[in-house]
């Protein structure tokens, strides 16, 4: 969503979802639940197509991908097969041929749960106090900064 005039307008990343006006924050964690990037998004973009943006941007060389089953799409596991990356995504409830996934592995993906919990400890992200996509995703920076140092 813009504001302002159309040429000079300020972008906002709030779309319309079940739940009303949101943004989603799409975040990549390494392996100790630390933030390494993330992008803001309104509330009606598929988590998908963002995640595999900004999958395509890193270096997943002999590493495992932990996701959820919104990312278990041919698009992105073709693209961590040619990065020779080990998908531990479970398979989506409507595909014909499920697919095997570690369950063990698994069981670590909560450490992106733990840090939109730690990040959400800060009350201006938590209720998005900031109009502007750039302001919130500044104090997002700062609070993710903040996670990495605790």
């Amino acid at each position: 969503t813009w504001i302002g005039s159309k040429r000079g307008g300020l972008k906002q990343a709030i779309g319309r979802s079940r739940g009303g006006l949101t943004t989603k924050i799409h975040a990549v964690v390494d392996a100790l639940g630390n933030p390494l990037r993330f992008k803001l998004t309104g509330g009606q973009c598929h988590d998908s197509v963002t995640g595999y943006e900004m999958l395509k941007q890193m270096d997943l060389t002999k590493k495992q991908v932990l996701a959820d089953r919104a990312y278990d799409t041919n698009q992105i596991l073709h693209l961590l097969e040619q990065q020779s990356a080990i998908p531990v995504i479970p398979s989506k409830k409507n595909r014909r041929k499920p697919r095997e996934w570690d369950k063990e592995i698994y069981k670590e993906r909560h450490l992106i749960e733990c840090f939109f919990n730690k990040v959400k400890h800060y009350r201006r992200l938590a209720t998005r106090f900031d109009k502007l996509a750039s302001s919130f995703k500044a104090f997002l920076t700062l609070a993710s900064i903040m996670v990495w140092l605790a």
